[in-house]
């Protein structure tokens, strides 16, 4: 009887534990982060900066060709009103502070008589703008 009273005492006190460790493990606080959870996270924000890297990258080279675009079709009306009065095949590069833009100016025939055809490319980079503009001749 004393045995079993002994092993009835034992299971309750081995079930207190398992109950006590279950509570514990359940209800224990984490006061950080593991690895793993680290890992992720830099992974995850790793992904994100690569992501708004290049398409900031990829903006800014948009922005980069439609300013020299810009810049060059400006140069080239400029031109052509310069032509206007003056109509000359010319090669040549802008004044400052658009030495990088260098222009090169044609005169053709057109098929219409009194007519003449004036071309004025500009290229800046790897960027060339076009314009074709139809004269009148000068006596």
């Amino acid at each position: 009887m004393k045995n079993e009273k002994c092993r009835i005492q034992n299971n309750e006190l081995r079930n207190f534990a398992i109950c006590n460790l279950k509570f514990e493990i359940c209800n224990s606080r984490r006061d950080g982060f593991t690895l793993l959870e680290v890992l992720i996270a830099l992974a995850i924000v790793g992904g994100l900066l690569v992501t708004l890297i290049y398409t900031l990258n990829y903006h800014l080279g948009i922005i980069e060709k439609h300013e020299t675009i810009t810049v060059a079709t400006f140069l080239a009306k400029n031109k052509m009103a310069d032509l206007e009065k003056e109509p000359e095949n010319k090669k040549g590069i802008f004044d400052a502070p658009y030495e990088v833009y260098t222009y090169e100016t044609f005169v053709k025939e057109s098929p219409y008589e009194g007519i003449s055809e004036i071309i004025v490319v500009v290229r800046g980079g790897k960027e060339e703008v076009k314009l074709n503009e139809f004269v009148f001749k000068q006596k």
